[in-house]
């Protein structure tokens, strides 16, 4: 196993990637914060959104060149087929992060991506059918993760690790240099992306991180001995993003909401309503994803009996189960009853009985007459003027 070079690589993208992740957040702190007049995203916005292009060419330059200098000498053409689909898809998401796209453009570039990788890794049709369906589905998951600072970072790091570790067993260097240079970059990105995070990964390192680890587990399931259980260790590493995936979908179908829509529902966004803080919710999310990685790595080590890599999945449903209890939906306001504004009518007086013959008749002073009128800020208004020009806009203490 070709160790030097795959540290060498690792090495390379965690310092590539942190330079030019402190490059974005410093262009981002000086453009401003926040949004800019008439509700548009502001250039620092934009700025955080475009920092998971970081990612991608801090880990892209990285395995690029341990390719070329031969870290993958066993399965370079596979390994340069996954860098083009990966490629392909980040482009896709900057583009999405710059002027958002629709859905069916996203899943067909998505899907060519997938395609390009599977042939060049010498997939058989049937084989490449479910694998290109895999691929697009850890993607699209990994797509809709960054929804808490360091989220996405965070359990791209830990399944990377999860593969890696996969690929050590069997000695694999050439398919443990993907996973090894993207949860050094992951790392190296979490730096700027931990809470309060200076810049986001937006859609292009969320779709390129999900491509890599999705594409590398088919590698490594392409390439792993009869005797090991990857059929069913390998999976196990996506539980988390796929567990957040079915959240939302059952969520939404059970609220009639669109399910392409955005609605605030993820798992991060209701371990909030219950008043985890953000890192915190990193960190659950982390040991979550670790939880499945360590039954999913010690299956496919022939450790545990594969009907055991059953238990994340099972123990993830039980916690979407459980999460679809908290409220994720917040019921739009219900209209305040108006209230008449005071003196503004005055209510009609009792009727009075006549007078007696030869007594004058009393007079009667309502309650809105006996009070002057008041302004909406309580204070009472000054009388018109002995002109007869009324007195619009004056008040008691108007000096």
């Amino acid at each position: 196993m070709n160790v030097l070079g795959i540290i060498a690589s690792g090495l390379a993208a965690l310092f590539i990637t942190v330079v030019l992740a402190k490059g974005v957040r410093r262009t981002a702190l000086r453009s401003g914060a926040g949004r800019a007049p008439g509700g548009r995203p502001s250039r620092a916005g934009v700025v955080r959104r475009l920092g998971g292009t970081t990612v991608v060419l801090g880990v892209g330059t990285a395995a690029a060149a341990g390719t070329a200098l031969g870290a993958a000498d066993g399965s370079g053409r596979a390994v340069t087929g996954l860098l083009a689909g990966a490629g392909t898809v980040a482009v896709l998401g900057l583009v999405h992060d710059v002027r958002p796209l629709g859905v069916p453009v996203r899943v067909v570039v998505q899907t060519a991506a997938a395609t390009l990788a599977v042939c060049l890794a010498g997939l058989s049709p049937a084989a490449g059918v479910l694998a290109v369906l895999w691929i697009v589905a850890v993607t699209q998951a990994f797509a809709l993760f960054d929804t808490s600072d360091g989220a996405l970072a965070t359990v791209g790091a830990v399944t990377a690790a999860g593969l890696l570790a996969c690929a050590a067993v069997d000695g694999r260097s050439d398919l443990a240099l993907l996973p090894a240079v993207l949860l050094a970059g992951l790392i190296g990105f979490l730096l700027h992306n931990w809470h309060p995070a200076r810049i986001r990964p937006g859609a292009s390192a969320s779709l390129f991180t999900g491509f890599v680890l999705a594409s590398s587990g088919v590698l490594i399931h392409l390439a792993a001995p009869p005797e090991r259980a990857a059929w069913a260790a390998l999976p196990v590493l996506a539980t988390v993003a796929l567990a957040d995936t079915a959240l939302v979908l059952v969520s939404r179908r059970r609220a009639s909401r669109p399910l392409l829509q955005d609605c605030g529902d993820h798992i991060g966004h209701r371990l909030r309503r219950i008043r985890v803080t953000v890192p915190g919710t990193a960190v659950v999310l982390g040991l979550w994803a670790g939880v499945a990685v360590v039954f999913g790595t010690l299956v496919y080590a022939d450790v545990l009996h594969p009907a055991l890599a059953l238990v994340p999945p099972a123990g993830s449903a039980l916690a979407v189960l459980a999460l679809l209890r908290i409220p994720a939906y917040v019921a739009p306001p219900r209209p305040a009853a108006r209230r008449p504004a005071t003196g503004a009518t005055a209510p009609t007086a009792p009727p009075t009985r006549p007078a007696p013959a030869g007594t004058a008749a009393p007079t009667r002073t309502s309650p809105a007459a006996a009070e002057p009128a008041r302004t909406p800020a309580g204070r009472p208004t000054v009388p018109p003027p002995p002109t007869g020009r009324p007195a619009v806009g004056l008040t008691a203490d108007r000096s």
